[in-house]
């Protein structure tokens, strides 16, 4: 899978922060997970299975409204000749909107970022996203090697995900008794072993990794020097010895020794993506102190920057809740665009061309909007969290709205 990217990861979220405020009245809300490799034709016999033991509910309305979901599921599952390549979830049930008679059925279905691993049907008072927040976890893919003079054990890391790639055994003598010539002979056998035990390392590090779209880096670990070794010497292709980001010592090898290299560098990959970020906004930063720099920031700035072309990176605040809604008067035609701080859009405005009232014509998020706009100018979007000291600073200084532009305007 290629990596999610920010502006994916934003709207995710958003999805998901949604799904979890939907509460039903009794456990009434379904949801489905249709993996890949499923059958849509095998979904809808289960779904009218389900329909049929749903008319043992007890309760006449929760009965009724489960009734109404599975219908719903089943309609939209015509759609659908096969699931999408990553799979399908459907999540549908009647939403109360305040008291008593005003549930509303709400449905969501979409392809997930990742694939379905297992087919699932649950039904309970609010949507099962268990699934889909483990997609959350970090899925950036790292390259691992555990090295020393006897063995070698090549694997990568995705989230929580170990895969063992490759076990080497190096044949290289241990220490030798004789003296003189005999022993320098023999040191010189084993340095050469040594040397073509760690060119078939790198051989099998550069065949295993080379072919990762999204490496975001290599450890390295083992007991002892090798690693170190291996690391100076011409044995990994260049691409990938400049993706090595620590060498780590360990008390083993094998996959027990994987297991410590995992152990001793989470605080290394934690750090990493949060680099990302923070080398960003400082770039950014950077740029803005600059008197002849390339930033810009605040809404109406940025917008006027990205309507001329001239943003290459747009960042965003992952907490930028504003809506962007396009007034227009149904008298004269004149449209008019504001941007509220909070989703209400129900002020009336008056047209400055007729002085006729003039009406909400679209809403959309802000984030939605300005990366719209990213996409069609071929801008780069990046979407920032506020976990950071620099991400809050954009957040807060900068109204959550910066860029760093091409060319000066």
């Amino acid at each position: 899978m290629s990596e999610v990217s920010s502006k994916e990861l934003y709207e995710f979220k958003r999805t998901l922060k949604e799904l979890s405020e939907k509460k039903g009245r009794g456990t009434e809300l379904v949801s489905v997970y249709i993996p890949p490799d499923r059958q849509i034709s095998d979904v809808t016999k289960h779904m009218r299975e389900e329909l049929s033991q749903s008319a043992n509910i007890k309760s006449k309305q929760t009965k009724k409204n489960v009734q109404s979901a599975i219908e719903v599921i089943v309609q939209r599952l015509r759609l659908f000749p096969k699931p999408p390549e990553k799979g399908l979830v459907l999540f549908v049930g009647m939403i109360p909107k305040g008291g008593p008679g005003t549930e509303k059925m709400e449905t969501f279905i979409f392809e997930p970022p990742e694939p379905i691993q297992t087919y699932t049907y649950h039904c309970d008072s609010e949507f099962f996203l268990e699934p889909l927040k483990h997609m959350m976890d970090v899925k950036e893919v790292y390259g691992l090697a555990v090295i020393d003079r006897k063995e070698a054990t090549i694997a990568t890391l995705k989230g929580k995900r170990v895969d063992i790639l490759k076990h080497l055994t190096s044949g290289v003598p241990g220490k030798h008794k004789a003296g003189g010539q005999s022993q320098r002979r023999f040191d010189r056998l084993i340095d050469l072993a040594a040397h073509e035990f760690k060119k078939r390392i790198g051989d099998h590090m550069n065949d295993a990794f080379l072919g990762i779209e999204d490496l975001k880096g290599i450890i390295l670990g083992g007991p002892g020097h090798t690693k170190e070794e291996f690391l100076k010497g011409d044995y990994l292709q260049y691409e990938l010895k400049n993706k090595v980001i620590a060498t780590i010592d360990t008390s083993y090898t094998g996959e027990f020794g994987i297991r410590e290299v995992i152990d001793k560098s989470m605080d290394i990959l934690e750090e990493m993506d949060v680099m990302q970020e923070k080398q960003l906004v400082q770039k950014f930063l950077k740029e803005l102190i600059d008197e002849r720099g390339l930033a810009s920031y605040g809404e109406d700035d940025v917008r006027k920057n990205l309507q001329m072309g001239a943003v290459d990176t747009l960042i965003l605040s992952e907490d930028l809740i504003k809506t962007r809604s396009t007034m227009e008067c149904l008298n004269c035609g004149n449209k008019v665009q504001i941007t509220y701080k909070d989703p209400k859009t129900d002020e009336e405005l008056v047209c400055e061309k007729c002085n006729e009232k003039m009406k909400v014509s679209e809403v959309k998020d802000l984030v939605d909007d300005f990366v719209e706009m990213a996409e069609e100018l071929g801008s780069d979007v990046e979407i920032i969290s506020t976990e950071t000291e620099e991400g809050m600073q954009l957040f807060k200084a900068f109204g959550g709205i910066g860029a760093i532009l091409r060319y000066r305007t």
